[in-house]
């Protein structure tokens, strides 16, 4: 067995025999990964231990430490002990006894049981990686065994704790759907952490490797289609240290500790979604939460002039302490946040010191929500927090749940955020009512003579017919940032919605205009809310059920309730008072909708097709439906 990254000297761990090679135009994993995913069981980082429970021992003994040399201090000062014992202090108990020798033998003693334990433990914590799951095996006296399919991941989480980075270390955690599913390797050396976690995802998009390319194309790296050699220095990389020993450790950890979050060569610059320091310390200073402390602190001034009574100024210093820590904990958390689309998937990070970044693949985002608080309107922030089917063990960039993937931005951010998370609705769904009904069910069907008529066109004119897609994907992509626009600001039948009807503000007294809904190909919008302003989407395939509610008093006003069932989070995809024809003809295309959409979605499996395009020698197709760009949701 290896540890969580071995090197790759000649004579490096090969494929057992059967084992799949690179597919033409596929990555081909650095030799370190390749003998982590060869289905054989390895070791974690050697400083695990530490990393894990050392910490605890260090804390404790120097504890002991601190208060052995309080006494020692005393007993050399002038004037210090000389004998005998202060009542309740045990070291001078144990001096004044002669025991001291035993205790710093019996100290030695479980120092070394503990490290013997924690050793014991590293040798039982082991991995492997197959071409189906990720498994790990761990505990000495009490064993458990853990495994994740790859078809069925949610996300990957990486992350980087202050003291982990001086050790170059790294917690890679395989998000699973359930509660306490999820698969963590604690901890991987950093780099290999990162080229695991794009190998895992690669095998679970169902892109396989077939055995033949690598054998026709020859050793070249060109030639297999492998990415071409890293050259040193290349950004987001660390170097190669030249000096040994510990002057080329230092080296190595100051270029990881400066080098960017996001490797530019996983994603444009230019497309990364980032966050502004003085905007983000601007919406939590208006959260809800200040509102909270200020009206607590403007009562008690308030109680303190009209009781005389100084008291509960002291009660209120410790609740201001700790807001002064919530604060900084939100800050620092969401400082360096970004957020792009890369080849395996959307990848959120952020972080100061301790650093966190997660890959969600496409078809794992299950409903999201922009909302905006109402300090928030006169700068025009908004968030976009959404409902998965994992809970990762990490806060997420806000400090909170693990849910907010922009915990503030304009409109513009929102716009690329949903092209990200939504690609979709943002591409396609922004069309006329008709066109979108043509794309949701053609009334006429499609012949082979239509296509091969449409095969030949791009045949004879490739140019051209690249420059068409382009312009109507631009012009779909263009209505579709007024839907989101209308969709978060605008009010009555405006960008299509369905809206409850004047008797509704009797239920509804400020949002009854607002409050509406409106189907798109491939999801459905829910519009609620005039002070506190929310736009829900709910992709089709990820509907699990709709439901449709009239009591009393909605049957009394001819108005109903629906609501969108997926996964449980914080989005409640729900809108009540409306018409109950409206209602009730929403529930019945929702869920025929949905049904359809469910059937045809393939995003579990986002690469599958590369297999039989890999053999013929073709690219896989781009777009919503074959998400290459992991930007698919």
């Amino acid at each position: 067995m290896s540890d969580g990254a071995p090197a790759s000297p000649p004579g490096a761990p090969t494929p057992p025999p059967g084992a799949s090679t690179p597919p033409a135009g596929a990555p081909t994993p650095p030799p370190a990964v390749a003998a982590l995913t060869d289905g054989e069981w390895h070791r974690l980082h050697p400083a695990t231990p530490v990393l894990k429970g050392g910490i605890a021992l260090v804390v404790l003994l120097g504890i002991v430490v601190n208060n052995a040399r309080d006494w020692a201090i005393e007993l050399f000062l002038p004037g210090g002990r000389r004998g005998g014992s202060d009542e309740g202090d045990p070291f001078g108990y144990v001096v004044d006894q002669g025991w001291i020798g035993f205790v710093l033998l019996g100290i030695v003693v479980v120092i070394a049981a503990l490290v013997g334990l924690f050793y014991l433990s590293w040798r039982m914590n082991t991995f492997r990686v197959t071409e189906e799951i990720v498994e790990v095996r761990s505990g000495v006296v009490f064993r458990t065994n853990r495994r994740a399919r790859l078809d069925r991941i949610q996300g990957i989480n990486i992350q980087r704790p202050l003291l982990a980075r001086v050790f170059g270390a790294a917690r890679l955690e395989v998000n699973q759907a359930g509660d306490d599913a999820n698969v963590v390797l604690a901890y991987l050396r950093g780099a290999a952490a990162d080229d695991l976690r794009r190998e895992i995802l690669r095998r679970a998009s169902g892109a396989r490797r077939p055995e033949t390319t690598s054998a026709l194309a020859g050793d070249d790296p060109a030639n297999r289609g492998g990415a071409a050699p890293v050259l040193e220095g290349a950004p987001g990389t660390p170097p190669v240290a030249h000096r040994t020993g510990l002057g080329g450790v230092v080296e190595q950890r100051a270029h990881e500790f400066l080098a960017p979050e996001l490797d530019p060569r996983e994603a444009d610059p230019g497309s990364v979604v980032r966050i502004e320091p003085g905007r983000l310390i601007g919406s939590v200073l208006l959260s809800g939460y200040t509102l909270f402390i200020v009206a607590a602190a403007v009562a008690v001034a308030i109680s303190v002039g009209v009781t005389g009574e100084y008291f509960l100024l002291f009660a209120m210093l410790p609740a201001l302490l700790g807001s002064g820590g919530f604060f900084v904990n939100r800050i620092s958390k969401s400082l360096r946040f970004s957020i792009a689309s890369t080849r395996d998937g959307i990848r959120i990070g952020y972080g100061l010191f301790s650093t966190t970044n997660e890959t969600l693949p496409p078809g794992r985002i299950h409903s999201v929500k922009v909302s905006q608080p109402l300090l928030w309107r006169p700068f025009g922030w908004w968030e976009i927090s959404i409902n998965r089917a994992s809970r990762s063990s990490a806060n997420g960039a806000d400090g909170q749940n693990n849910t907010s993937i922009l915990p503030v931005g304009d409109m513009a951010d929102v716009r690329r955020v949903l092209e990200f998370v939504l690609p979709e609705l943002v591409g396609v769904a922004a069309a006329d009512a008709d066109t979108e009904e043509a794309l949701v069910a053609p009334t006429e069907p499609v012949t082979e003579e239509a296509l091969v008529a449409t095969s030949d066109a791009v045949a004879s004119d490739p140019v051209g017919a690249a420059r068409g897609f382009r312009e109507n994907a631009g012009e779909h992509a263009a209505r579709t940032v007024s839907i989101i626009e209308q969709g978060l600001t605008a009010k009555g039948d405006d960008g299509g919605f369905t809206v409850s009807p004047r008797r509704a503000a009797v239920l509804r007294w400020f949002s009854w205009r607002r409050n509406g809904f409106r189907s798109a190909p491939g999801a459905v919008l829910l519009r609620t809310g005039a002070v506190w302003r929310r736009l829900v989407v709910v992709p089709l395939p990820r509907i699990q059920s709709v439901a449709l509610r009239q009591g009393p008093l909605l049957r009394r006003l001819r108005l109903a309730e629906v609501s969108v069932h997926t996964v449980q989070g914080p989005i409640t995809a729900q809108i009540g008072a409306l018409d109950e024809n409206d209602a009730l003809e929403f529930f019945h295309a929702a869920g025929r909708d949905a049904v359809g959409a469910a059937r045809a979605d393939r995003t579990h499996r986002w690469l599958s097709s590369v297999v039989s395009d890999a053999g013929a020698g073709t690219a896989p197709p781009a777009g919503p439906s074959a998400p290459v760009d992991g930007s698919g949701a």
